[in-house]
Formats: C-alpha cells, structure tokens, sequence
C-alpha cells in the first residue's frame, strides 16, 4: 500500500489583528473640548487663551486644550462662548456593534462617573460601519449601566461620536447648556442666546472698557454680557453643573474657585432701549437679578429717538426682527432704514455691529458696512455679524 505524502503548510500570509486597545479613565492631562457655535471657533478659542489655557486650538465646531479636572471646573465657571465643555473618556476603531459592546466596557466607568447613577446617551453616526445612532446609544448605555447601576436624580450625559469608524466617548461635564446662566428668566420673541451675544461683541472689537448701547435691547442680552464683562463676573455664579456629581469633585475648591472673581467697577455705563414697554420691563428685571443695574440704563423710546450716554463713544450692538420670524420683510425696510439715519445723526464716532439673516435689510441702513462676517446658526436660521468702523 503506498504512503501518503505529507503536505507541508504553507506559512500564512494574514497579518495578526492588533488586540483591542484597553481604555482607562483619564489620567491628568487629558483632552477638553469646548462645544461652540460653527462659524465662531477663532472667537472662542482667543477666549479660552485668555482664560489661561495657553494650548488651546481650534477645531470644527470648538476648541480642544488639555488639562485635568479643577480646568474642566474652571472653563465651565468662566467661559462664556462655549455651549458644552465635553471630557474625552475614550477613544478607539470599531466596526460593528459587538465590538462597540466589548470596547467600551474596557473604560473603568465606575472610577469616573460613580456608582448608582441615571445614564443618557447621544450618538452620532457618520461614514462609518456602525450606523445606526440608536442601537449604538443603546450598546453603550448598557455597558455604561452594567458597570454603575441604575440610580435615580439628574442624568449625566455620554457623548458619542463615531466618525470613519472611529469612535469617541464623552463626558458632558456641563448639564444644562452654558448659555443658561441662571439669572435671565424674562425673554421675548426671538432671544439672542449669552454665548453668541458675548462672542459677537468681542468680534466687534469690545474688551470691556467702553459703553455699549442696544437700540432694540429685548430682554436686555447684549447689554448685560456687556457689563458682565466690564466688571469681570463669572457667567456661571449662578448655576450648577454636572460635575458636581462626579466622585473627587472638591466642593470647597470650587467654592473657593466661584467666589474669587469679585469684579471691578465699570468706569461706563451699558444702556439699551425698546419701544415695546414689556421687553423694557423685562431688561430691567434681568439686570437687576444679575446685580448690574447700578451699571445698566434700560429707557423705553423707539429707534427714532436713540441717543447716546454721556461720555466717550464706544458700540452699538443691535439684533433687529429679521423678518423671517417675526415682521413683513417689507415692512422692516423702513425700520433699518431709520436705524440707520439714526445712529448716522447721534452716534458719531462709535461702532456699530448688526446681526442679521439678510443682506438686504443691513444694506438698508446706509451705513458704511464692512464686509459681513461668516454665516452663523441661530434659531434654526443663519445669521451673520455686519461691523463697521467709527461712524463719521
């Protein structure tokens, strides 16, 4: 009977996988994103210079920077542009939802979030081989809740964003949006939120140290960041924040962190105005529960009768009806256009700055505009910052 020959293997030319990387908490320094308002990232990110944090960049959508947990306090307490401050908790490759599952429960949740704890999960989805946000959402909560438990009281929310297969998991360390200061409740119609309000005044140049006029004030947004800024006051005094939930968060540094910045005096005064004696009242409330009324002028008159505070010149910053929502666009070519003659007889010498959706109407005022700045997101609409130099 013949012999079988033996066949040798042939060596196989598959490459190994690298093994799943294992994800920690993070460990001091680790990455901080601000969440912005597209459009405006080299305005936040001179902000979060300012404050201190010399590695900040800009990024599409925010500003990212490294620090450790008494920075993610500070930036919360401080900035005024950002809208979220996200902790990156993890980051790795994944290309289905069972890997999703085994990758994220490598993150030592429990060290970062504590135990017994209410979870919410937001995903994002994009080019990637893990689509769909929801079932995604879910792997992760799941992980997340099998190594915390289920506890009752606020939610701390999980950010996760899976992009060319490449997915990161956040922590928002903020909770409420930061433009919710805890000190405007009286709003009108269509309300500028304080991040963008701060944020369109530094575009214009304001640092603080001159008088800011509003001629359509509102609920008096522009004029209270305005003064806010001028007497160094932190946006967040008034408000909590998720990470004071978090285990190793030290409630006496943060006190002592809150209650540091006492403010100056402004050496000027911060007015705005409105025809509509609601709005009025409701500025005047507003600044009264932010302890700026000493510093702040509300009047009750329509734009024809706008008129400069004593004093040296210094902005205007102004957010008229847009006529998308509220107004006939037709109608509103009389309105800026009467604005316009306005401020062209009684500001002379100061600045304007005009957010508004539409060329045309900003056109209508016959001032000397500089060219607009980038298309902004705001109430569902885009928006752009109209600036112009001292009035002649």
């Amino acid at each position: 009977m013949a012999r079988r020959r033996s066949r040798k293997k042939k060596p196989s030319t598959e490459v190994a996988a690298p093994p799943a990387p294992v994800i920690h908490r993070p460990e001091p320094p680790f990455e901080i994103f601000l969440s912005g308002t597209p459009g405006l990232e080299a305005v936040l990110c001179d902000e979060a210079r300012r404050l201190g944090f010399a590695d900040a960049a800009e990024v599409p959508g925010g500003v990212v920077f490294h620090g450790g947990w008494p920075e993610v306090w500070r930036v919360n307490l401080l900035c005024r542009g950002a809208t979220r401050v996200l902790v990156r908790l993890a980051e790795f490759r994944v290309l289905h939802l069972a890997q999703l599952d085994k990758r994220t429960r490598r993150v030592d949740w429990a060290s970062v979030l504590g135990t017994g704890r209410k979870i919410e999960v937001e995903t994002t989805c994009r080019k990637s081989k893990v689509y769909h946000a929801g079932a995604a959402s879910q792997r992760i909560k799941a992980a997340i809740i099998e190594a915390v438990g289920e506890g009752d009281g606020p939610a701390l929310q999980i950010r996760a964003r899976i992009e060319d297969d490449l997915c990161t998991i956040s922590l928002d360390s903020s909770g409420a949006p930061l433009h919710r200061r805890g000190i405007k409740q009286a709003v009108g119609k269509a309300p500028m939120r304080e991040t963008l309000a701060a944020q369109f005044l530094w575009a214009c140049g304001y640092d603080g140290q001159e008088p800011v006029y509003d001629p359509m004030c509102g609920s008096g947004t522009f004029v209270i960041e305005a003064a806010e800024i001028a007497a160094g006051l932190a946006p967040g005094r008034a408000r909590n924040f998720a990470f004071e939930a978090l285990p190793g968060f030290d409630a006496e540094a943060f006190v002592a962190l809150r209650s540091s910045g006492e403010g100056v005096v402004p050496s000027v005064r911060y007015v705005g105005s409105d025809r509509d004696p609601g709005a009025v009242s409701q500025a005047r409330d507003n600044a009264d529960r932010a302890g700026l009324s000493d510093w702040i002028e509300i009047r009750h008159c329509p734009v024809s009768e706008a008129s400069p505070p004593d004093g040296p010149p210094g902005l205007v910053m102004v957010n008229p009806p847009y006529g998308a929502r509220i107004g006939n666009r037709r109608l509103l070519f009389a309105l800026y256009g009467a604005l316009g003659e306005r401020l062209k007889a009684e500001f002379r010498g100061w600045r304007v700055g005009l957010v508004t959706t539409d060329g045309g109407l900003a056109k209508a005022t016959g001032l000397p505009w500089l060219p607009p700045g980038p298309p902004i997101p705001h109430g569902g609409l885009k928006v752009r910052l109209w600036k112009t130099g001292p009035l002649p």
